[in-house]
């Protein structure tokens, strides 16, 4: 697409660039914020470079945060000794929304992917188990989408913490095969943390 202006040109590469919006949704976008006040464009302009700059990732549990530590993680009425392991941030936003969990978090940053080039090393995974022993957890969940590389992933970290004294549990199969939990309802993925399992029965369903 060629506007024949070039600073529309640039806006509109520049938000394409944006997940699922393509050129026409960037050039309404565009032209929306043309017709607006200029102070609230420079609003729009100022709270994403304040959110590029402050936000950082916990030092704890690698979720987003204004400073190091997030406040999940410092608040006083969690249960400290129970961790879900997540792949993204996008999950810890979902399970937050149910209302039904009141543990702390832990973000994988994705799952172990070979085709993908995802290794152990790309994720966060030896900072879980480090936590694990540290913070000495009695209950780890798995809160991973049903995907193959999920089960992977959450079967490794098993692997490493056999030897721990460690409940070890995972969603109840309400999940679809292959959904994010992301894009799953509150509802569902409510009662699926509510009825989690043990984590062992999960294996024996494979």
């Amino acid at each position: 697409m060629n506007f024949n202006n070039k600073l529309i040109d640039n806006a509109v590469d520049e938000i394409s660039k944006l997940p699922g919006i393509g050129k026409r949704s960037a050039l309404r976008v565009v032209l929306h914020l043309l017709r607006q006040p200029k102070i609230q464009t420079q609003g729009l302009s100022h709270s994403l470079l304040e959110l590029r700059e402050k936000v950082q990732y916990c030092r704890n549990c690698y979720n987003i945060s204004e400073n190091p530590i997030c406040g999940i993680c410092l608040s006083h009425s969690r249960d400290v000794k129970t961790i879900c392991v997540v792949e993204n941030i996008e999950d810890v936003m979902a399970i937050e929304n149910t209302a039904q969990f009141k543990g702390l978090y832990h973000v994988l940053g994705g799952v172990i992917s070979p085709v993908l080039g995802i290794v152990i090393d790309d994720l966060t995974i030896v900072q879980l188990v480090d936590r694990v022993y540290k913070q000495n957890i009695k209950e780890l969940i798995f809160a991973l989408s049903s995907t193959v590389e999920a089960d992977s992933t959450a079967y490794y970290i098993y692997k490493q913490l056999q030897k721990v004294d460690l409940k070890i549990s995972t969603l109840a199969r309400g999940i679809p095969l292959g959904d994010e939990l992301e894009y799953t309802d509150e509802l569902t993925l409510g009662r699926s943390i509510v009825a989690r399992i043990p984590f062992e029965k999960s294996l024996k369903v494979h």
